[in-house]
């Protein structure tokens, strides 16, 4: 799963460039803004953050097995979560607030009077309420739901929790229940609980969010010992493919204005192709992964070191590339390639300058030497 886990912060990271050229609000914007680029952001929308969660749960069985009970657990992923979120909430992301603000709002004063003066006073200046966490988010709810999953681990019997799960997601019914089961429930969320609804990334109310994504991490989590369910996803990989793309096709077809006119009825049917492609995406690409990538190479350890790092920064550097060349008259295709290549030079930079000095190590998510 270390090559799935790395893919699936490589897309996160190309998702956010591509956040700069689609109509879709973001913190900062290019003048090539264009709506067909909304086509390739939608064959990954539905299902990333969903595997991101998916994967952190599938590590945290891991770490768990590696730790010295679970307080040593609990204890150890809050110093490697949270160091870094209150760094990146101080640090990392004001950049990306105050770019906003100048490009949106008007906001007259340079970067440091922003951060030294008005970034730190719990309010909103626009539409932006500072201090903010912006993308950090992930780790926020990462955090929270790894101390959820501890008092669980604390409550229940695990073994009988894990053979449940088992039973019930890879032996049922040919473990046709890692499909049907989460599609149930996600087109529950999506077509029938929460129709159209938004994301807040707010923490507190975040109902949609959290009714997607603990799930997936306490799926991810029960996986990691699951040799029967894995084989179910290697069975039915095939037939998630398939939702996904059927799921991908009806989504844009909607978006891009072939199916309609927009209502209640629409909606719901909205929210079953969203789910499908949700959860036959997530089906399609563990499959694939442990069918076709579950073997080592030479430079996996390092990139499963650095996906951290480089998503704590990634879309600082963004936003700030973007707002640098904001009127450098390049053109769309040329300014994409710009972004690609200060983002991953920016990010790289972050990850080894970092892992170089010791005391750093800790404050952008890595384990300190012994």
């Amino acid at each position: 799963m270390d090559w799935l886990r790395i893919g699936a912060f490589a897309i996160l990271i190309l998702y956010h460039i591509g956040m700069v050229f689609v109509p879709w609000n973001f913190h900062a914007k290019s003048h090539h803004v264009e709506r067909w680029a909304t086509v390739p952001m939608l064959a990954v929308n539905a299902w990333r953050l969903t595997l991101l969660f998916v994967v952190s749960g599938y590590a945290s069985r891991a770490l768990l097995a590696r730790s010295h009970g679970l307080g040593r657990f609990v204890r150890d992923r809050s110093w490697r979560l949270l160091v870094p979120l209150a760094l990146g909430v101080a640090v990392v992301v004001p950049p990306q607030a105050w770019v906003e603000l100048v490009l949106r709002y008007g906001y007259p004063a340079g970067y440091l009077h922003f951060w030294g003066h008005d970034y730190f006073t719990f309010r909103r200046l626009g539409q932006v309420t500072v201090p903010t966490w912006n993308h950090l988010w992930f780790v926020g709810y990462l955090w929270l739901y790894t101390a959820l999953l501890a008092i669980g681990v604390a409550a229940i019997r695990i073994r009988r929790a894990q053979h449940g799960f088992d039973w019930l997601f890879g032996s049922a019914l040919g473990g046709v229940g890692v499909i049907v089961v989460p599609l149930a429930w996600s087109t529950a969320i999506h077509a029938r609980w929460f129709q159209m609804v938004g994301e807040t990334h707010a923490l507190v109310g975040d109902w949609i969010a959290h009714l997607s994504y603990f799930p997936a991490f306490l799926f991810g989590f029960a996986l990691a010992r699951s040799p029967a369910t894995m084989r179910a996803i290697g069975r039915w990989w095939p037939a998630g493919a398939v939702l996904a793309i059927a799921g991908y096709a009806y989504v844009v077809g909607i978006e891009r204005g072939w199916i309609g006119p927009w209502g209640p009825a629409l909606f719901a049917r909205y929210g079953v192709a969203h789910a499908a492609q949700q959860w036959g995406a997530i089906v399609a690409l563990i499959g694939i992964a442990e069918r076709w990538f579950n073997r080592d190479a030479p430079i996996r350890a390092t990139l499963t070191e650095a996906v951290f790092p480089f998503y704590l920064v990634h879309q600082t550097i963004i936003v700030v590339v973007a707002y640098v060349l904001w009127n450098a008259a390049l053109t769309a295709g040329q300014e994409f390639a710009v972004l690609v290549a200060a983002t991953v030079a920016g990010c790289t930079a972050f990850y080894y300058g970092g892992r170089a000095v010791p005391w750093l190590r800790p404050l952008i998510g890595l384990r300190r030497q012994s």
